[in-house]
């Protein structure tokens, strides 16, 4: 049996998805497994061991020129390799109109969320097979669902694995534990100001730890810098690929992040990982993961350098308890 998951972004939705796969990798080993994503995280899919095909698709681009031949071109091109496929079932896991139409372009039968249970009740005009799943569940309890009502099994929800390793990196200058900061994010009111990550980087120092960063625009490379003048031992990586963060990520001993893709995928590595909000809800959306943990600023309060440090410190502590027992 064929199968392809159609879960194109964002990059927290993606890693959000593993799980359910790991399910059903377990539950049905008769099903092969390819995935349409976009083509920002065609790497991070690349991450699950069983995943064959990945097929891209360029939405966000697309629509920048709706117009142009080369778009129209492109999008042909998805359609002839989707159908050559010849997938017994598309599960559609995003539950919006625009993966709705991505995965009617495969000519097979479109399994996905009901009309109660989508995020847009539109794009349950497309599916052949549509499931109710509660919307007050987590993301990836809701898609473990999903995937188990689709493909004939119950998925133990008591437990949670990604089934994803990291790849292979390292991280040049850095001798012994490496903290990894992840301080960009995509709106402003979910950034933590850059004197608290200063402030973290500090007591990380203190802790016998070395930070690290990065960055993906102007504004990041700024925070970055920053950190890096008032902590001379932070370690700042240049701009690089998704792929190449992903490994050096996995190799980190400690992560810290905002409301980002990069800390979903942490939480998803199995690390221990403290993610900060600030402008949104984690309850439903938030890291997922044995080692994760989330702090939430309160009305009219804030998350301090101090509690993110010791919450760090707590799930670093259960991490090696939990591997001396083995």
């Amino acid at each position: 049996m064929k199968v392809l998951i159609v879960k194109t972004s964002s990059m927290g939705d993606v890693i959000h998805t593993f799980p359910a796969l790991e399910d059903a990798c377990r539950a049905r080993p008769d099903i092969a497994f390819d995935w349409c994503v976009e083509e920002a995280f065609a790497g991070i899919v690349a991450l699950h061991p069983a995943i064959g095909t990945i097929h891209t698709v360029a939405m966000r681009r697309w629509r920048k020129s709706l117009f142009d031949t080369n778009t129209w071109r492109e999008a042909a091109a998805l359609r002839r390799a989707l159908r050559a496929c010849r997938y017994d079932l598309v599960v559609d896991a995003q539950g919006l109109l625009k993966s709705a139409l991505v995965a009617r372009q495969a000519r097979a039968p479109i399994a996905g969320f009901d009309r109660s249970s989508a995020r847009e009740p539109s794009a349950t005009l497309f599916y052949d097979v549509p499931y109710a799943v509660p919307r007050d569940l987590h993301a990836i309890e809701r898609t473990r669902r999903l995937f188990g009502l689709a493909l004939g099994y119950r998925p133990d929800l008591s437990t949670l694995d990604s089934g994803i390793v990291a790849p292979m990196g390292t991280i040049a200058g850095i001798d012994g534990k490496a903290a990894f900061l992840l301080h960009g994010t995509s709106r402003e009111d979910k950034k933590w100001p850059a004197e608290d990550w200063i402030g973290t980087a500090r007591l990380l120092v203190e802790r016998g730890m070395t930070p690290v960063t990065t960055w993906s625009n102007e504004r990041e490379k700024a925070v970055a810098e920053a950190i890096a003048k008032a902590v001379p031992s932070t370690v700042v990586l240049p701009k690089s690929p998704l792929a190449d963060i992903a490994a050096i990520l996995g190799r980190s001993t400690l992560v810290i992040g905002a409301d980002t893709g990069l800390t979903h995928l942490a939480s998803a590595f199995g690390l221990p990982t403290v993610a900060v909000f600030l402008a949104t809800e984690p309850g439903l959306t938030g890291p997922r993961g044995q080692y994760a943990s989330t702090l939430l600023a309160a009305s009219g309060a804030r998350v301090t350098p101090a509690q993110v440090v010791a919450e760090a410190e707590r799930l670093l502590e259960l991490s090696r308890a939990n591997t001396r027992k083995y």
